[in-house]
Parts: C-alpha cells; sequence; structure tokens
C-alpha cells in the first residue's frame, strides 16, 4: 500500500471530493484505484477566511510499484508502514505462577489486557471500586459532598483519566505505533471507530465508563482476573527479588512478576515502597490552577467565521509564554465545552480537574494553568 500525506480539501467536501484528490495527486485512473482509507484528518485554521481539512491517506493501487519509482523523491507519497501489533511473547503451557498488575487505570488496564491476551492470566489488584460503582460514589462527592477515599475521581477502576476528557494523544514520538493497539482495543471495546483517524481524538467521560468495563469483560474472558476494593499493603522482597503481594485484608498472593501501575496520587503506596528498599527517585512536578471561559470565545478566537461548524466541533488551544527569568507559563489538558470538576483523594485537600463529553457541547472550556 502506499501512504499520501498533506491531501488538502476545502472545508466543504465530500467522499467523492477525496478519491478525486486522490487520483489527481497520483495521476492515475480510477480502475488503478482498489480501495482507500483515512489514516490521520486534522484541519488548518491559521487562516480563518479558508479553514482546510489535512489527510493522511493509505491506498492500494494497481500501480504500486510504478508510483513508487514515478514519486520516489517525494516525501509526501511512501509504502505503507506496517503498524501491526507483534506480542513480545506468550505464556507457557505450565505457568507456575499468575503476574499481578497493581492499579487498573490506563496503564494497568492495558498492561492486563496485553498480558490476557498472550495468555497469562494476570491478576489485576485495584484499591478501588468498579467503575459504575465507583461513578456513584463520584457523583455522589459532587452532589452532596460524601466523599469516599478509596473510591473517587482518582481511585477505582479506570483512573483518574475515567472523569476527564479522554483524550487519546500524546506529544511521545511512536516509531514502533503502540498507539495504534491501543486506539484498536479500544474501538474494539466501544469507542467510535473516528478515534483511529482524527488529529486529536477522546472518548467523552460517560463513554468512558461502559468502554471500561467492557476492556475488562476482555480480560477475564481470557482468564485474568480483576479485583477490586484490594489496596496492596506489602510488596513482599526476598534476596532482592520479589516474591509477592500482601493486601490490606491480610491476603498474601505470590508471584515473582508484579506490574506497578500505580497513579500518583497513590503516596501510601510510594511511601510503602521507600520502607520496602525499592529505589525511589524524586521526579519535579508543576502546580497551577484551572481556568474558566465561554467556549464561544475560543471557538471565535480559532476558527473566525466557521466557528460552530459541525465538521470542526469545538475549538482546543495550546499557550505558552517564555518569561524573561528562564521561567515559563503555559496551559496544558485543555478540555473543550467541558467543566470543572472536585478530584481530590484524600480529604481536608483540594485538587481540580477538568472532563467532558464526547459531544462536547458544554458551553465552557477549561484548562490547567502552570
Amino acid at each position: 500500500m502506499l501512504r499520501l500525506s498533506e491531501v488538502k480539501l476545502p472545508l466543504e467536501h465530500t467522499a467523492a471530493d477525496i478519491q478525486s484528490a486522490i487520483l489527481k495527486k497520483l495521476s492515475i485512473a480510477p480502475k488503478d484505484l482498489i480501495r482507500h482509507t483515512i489514516f490521520k484528518r486534522s484541519y488548518d485554521a491559521r487562516k480563518k477566511g479558508a479553514i482546510s481539512f489535512v489527510y493522511i491517506i493509505d491506498i492500494e493501487t494497481t500501480r504500486e510499484p510504478q508510483l513508487l519509482q514515478k514519486f520516489k523523491k517525494d516525501p509526501h507519497i511512501v509504502p505503507t508502514p506496517d503498524t501491526s501489533y507483534r506480542y513480545v511473547t506468550h505464556a507457557p503451557s505450565e505457568l507456575a505462577q499468575r503476574p499481578i498488575v497493581i492499579g487498573c487505570g490506563p496503564c494497568g488496564m492495558f498492561a492486563g489486557l496485553l498480558l490476557a491476551q498472550m495468555g497469562f492470566r494476570p491478576i489485576i489488584l485495584e484499591r478501588g471500586k468498579a467503575v459504575h460503582d465507583r461513578s456513584v460514589d463520584t457523583f455522589g462527592f459532587w452532589s452532596k459532598a460524601k466523599f469516599n477515599p478509596e473510591s473517587n475521581a482518582q481511585f477505582g477502576e479506570g483512573g483518574a483519566g475515567t472523569f476527564s476528557d479522554g483524550k487519546l494523544y500524546s506529544r511521545i514520538k511512536d516509531a514502533n505505533h503502540h498507539g495504534r493497539k491501543v486506539l484498536a482495543e479500544l474501538v474494539n471495546a466501544g469507542a467510535a471507530s473516528e478515534i483511529l483517524y482524527i488529529n486529536k481524538p477522546h472518548i467523552g467521560t460517560y463513554r468512558l465508563v461502559k468502554i471500561v468495563e467492557n476492556i475488562r469483560n476482555s480480560i477475564a474472558s481470557l482468564g485474568g482476573e480483576i479485583r477490586f476494593q484490594s489496596r496492596v499493603e506489602q510488596l513482599n522482597i526476598e534476596n532482592g527479588q520479589v516474591c509477592g503481594v500482601t493486601l490490606a485484608s491480610g491476603e498474601y498472593i505470590a508471584s515473582n512478576h508484579v506490574i506497578l501501575a500505580v497513579g500518583h496520587s497513590a503516596r501510601d503506596t510510594f511511601e510503602m515502597l521507600h520502607h520496602a528498599g525499592v529505589y525511589i527517585e524524586p521526579k519535579p512536578f508543576s502546580i497551577g490552577f484551572r481556568i474558566e471561559h465561554p467556549q464561544s470565545i475560543i471557538d471565535k478566537c480559532r476558527l473566525g467565521s466557521q466557528a460552530g461548524h459541525p465538521m470542526l466541533g469545538a475549538a482546543d488551544y495550546s499557550l505558552v509564554h517564555h518569561c524573561n527569568n528562564g521561567r515559563s507559563v503555559y496551559s496544558f489538558c485543555m478540555c473543550p465545552g467541558g467543566q470543572v470538576v472536585a478530584a481530590t483523594s484524600e480529604v481536608g485537600r483540594v485538587v481540580t480537574n477538568g472532563m467532558s463529553q464526547y459531544e462536547r457541547s458544554g458551553k465552557n472550556a477549561n484548562s490547567g494553568i502552570v
């Protein structure tokens, strides 16, 4: 297959226009084009009066060798890279001990899913509740100020991201296309297929709840086990080798393979690891606040007269200012059409986060400022 990049089309265009652009770019006849798939779609709003969509498209054609030769100097026409995921190993037929995953946020959930797909039947230990029960506790805190320190916007199945915007993009380069595997599994679990190709995909809080449940069911169907309200009290180490974990209930689970996938708010777990002699290195962190403003202002600033166009949705932004003293001020975790929520995991502390639904149709936008 061939990958075409920088395929630009006006805001108002059809599927037929995409095919026409492919034929024109490659100078081929319709009979030479077998099929095409959109790999990435973004928009360019630098000229507000002429906003355009920019596509990366994978195509299958009867003339691939000739076209590769013809356009060998064109960086925007190249062979489609292999983005398929390859498992690093598979479990032996006789498994002496099952691996343990501590935490069922995004990292723990996908670690458990991959281990299950490789046949290792992992045991996932989550200190909080299952996502449905956790949702009841979290919304109970927001509406009635009834707080549960073990089941809230931070702790519980799905992790902190469940009550956030559900953003699915990263600034980290992904040369091995591992992110594609994550997106594919989310689609398999019920996410909209558009997350595979839109430039800044997101799922939305309410949709995430069902998707998290579906991933849990997939893990269980492959022999994995997810235990809720199972806080790890001690990491057991003998002769420098982990040999198991002890739960707050007193139960001991033996395993030579433990994946630690706790969130940044599990400070009691970090303290336990420190006392157990596990090397812990301090990491710089940023502290800031959330700002909230009408989404209509952001739409108008970013999109001009096209603000509100259904193909563009709610606009986002990313801002940074570099001060003369060497420090910077920047925005992060911007939530279009969302809301600011209380996200503490400890009594007496104030933590805020931003979240939005799939439609991002709220009247306000919000962003973290550091």
